[in-house]
This record gives structure tokens, sequence and C-alpha cells, in this order.
């Protein structure tokens, strides 16, 4: 999946806990196609830059002909994935802005149980920044308010949002199902309406 020179792309976006554990991810590439094969790049990954100071500034490291940077936050460990050819600034702009965004969405909180609390909006970001391993967007205030603008209500969390739209959507339903047993019964009873 390399770029050949068009257009920088980006194989997955990681967001792991300090153990390597899965908080958010997201693969854009088929060189991992099955979930165990993901899930080994991932320990790998996490195994090859656990030791490393990525607590200020990312950094930049080779593994299996990937190039990957990385930044540690409290108990999360951001990862963005390029093939070798790739522009590590451009992989290194799409971290910060993956960054920015989490931290604006989580309100400077940026730890492991707030990211849980609000995985909705991690995953939301994911989608605003790559799609299908195309850099959408690198500026984590656009990303941000973008995923925000996706709200009902702004404030309220997603999840919230969300059974807001379903409860919504069954009520449309509802009414439209007790319209159809009218009709249908005033057919069986040879109603005129």
């Amino acid at each position: 999946m390399a770029s050949q020179g068009l257009c920088p792309l980006i194989k997955n976006i990681l967001l792991l806990d300090s153990e390597g554990k899965r908080v958010a991810v997201k693969y854009y590439s088929d060189d991992w196609p099955t979930n165990n094969s993901k899930l080994a790049f991932e320990k790998f990954v996490f195994s090859k830059t656990v030791k490393t100071n990525a607590r200020t500034e990312a950094e930049v490291t080779l593994l299996e002909n990937n190039i990957i940077i990385y930044k540690f936050v409290q108990d999360l460990h951001f990862f963005v994935t390029g093939g070798d050819d790739e522009n590590e600034l451009i992989l290194a702009s799409v971290l910060q802005g993956f960054f920015d965004a989490v931290t604006l969405l989580l309100r400077s909180n940026v730890d492991k149980r707030e990211a849980l609390e609000n995985l909705d909006l991690i995953l939301l970001c994911l989608d605003e920044i790559v799609d299908g391993g195309m850099i959408l967007e690198t500026n984590g205030t656009l990303i941000a308010e973008k995923v925000t603008s996706h709200s009902l209500d702004a404030d309220a969390p997603l999840s919230e949002q969300v059974m807001q739209l379903c409860f919504g959507l069954v009520s449309v339903i509802n009414v439209r199902f007790l319209l159809g047993c009218k009709t249908q019964l005033h057919k069986i009873c040879h109603i005129d309406r």
C-alpha cells in the first residue's frame, strides 16, 4: 500500500494503554488481514517502543518496513504507521493532529479511563483524520470541531445523542406500524374511512 509519491497513505492509527492493550485502533491496510495479525503487530510495536522516552515529543522508528511515529501521554500510547517510503513529517503531523483532537475532546484529561468513557468521540476522530488510508485532516482543532458538529447536543455525551436518535427512529417506526395496522384492520373489517 505504498503511496508511490502520489499521496501519503496511513496504514493504521493505534491508541494503546500502558500495557499494550487496545483502546482504539483503525487499520487502513491489508498488511494485517486477520485480527490475530493485527494484535500481534500491536504487541510487537508496543514491546519495541515501551522503553523509549516519547513523552515530551514524538519519536520515530522503523519496524518491519513500516515507519511508526509515536507519543506517550499518561497511560496512553499514540501510534501512526506508514510505509517505509512515507514522509516522517507528514506522519508526525497526523499523530499530532490526532493527539491534539483527543486532548480537546477529553478536555485536557488524556488518560485511559477518560478515553474509554469517550471512545465514541475518539473513533469519530479517527474517521475525520483518515479515510481509506488517505489523510483528510491534520489540524487537531478542526478535527475536534468536526467531531462535535456531528452531535445533536454538543454538551451531551455521544451515547446519549445516539439514544435520542434511536428513540426518535423508534417513534417514527411505531407510528408507521400503527398506521399500517389501522389500514389492515379497516381492510379486514371492511370499514370505510
